[in-house]
């Protein structure tokens, strides 16, 4: 599978974005798909991931509140909505997916995930 970030953008602290992730290729609704960030001068780190079904959701605790992810099987398509941003939050945003069967762990490390989107750059003035 391939994806293709977009959405990212420059907003003030306080404001709302919204990131899209879409897939090409068969089998969407077969895998977990997360979304990592890289601020600078940082490691890699976990935001959301969401599996196959739903309703099996994970969020950071740093974000916890303050994003949703979601997506749509048939668009192929996983967004992450971001609100209340904060100058912390400026990153390059990386999706990411995985295949799993539906009894698996939601994965929430990024070593455990096979394809990786080309990250969209968030910045968050104060």
């Amino acid at each position: 599978v391939q994806l293709q970030a977009s959405g990212g953008g420059l907003v003030q602290a306080g404001g709302s974005l919204g990131l899209s992730c879409a897939a090409s290729g068969h089998s969407f609704s077969r895998y977990a798909m997360g979304w990592f960030r890289q601020g600078p001068g940082k490691e890699r780190e976990f935001v959301a991931a969401i599996h196959r079904s739903p309703s099996s959701i994970y969020y950071a605790d740093s974000v916890k509140g303050r994003i949703t992810i979601s997506r749509d099987n048939a668009a192929k398509t996983v967004y992450l909505q971001m609100s209340s941003l904060k100058p912390v939050d400026t990153a390059v945003y990386y999706c990411a997916a995985k295949s799993v069967i539906l009894t698996a762990s939601l994965p929430i490390s990024e070593e455990l995930y096979n394809y990786w989107g080309q990250g969209t750059l968030v910045t968050v003035s104060s």
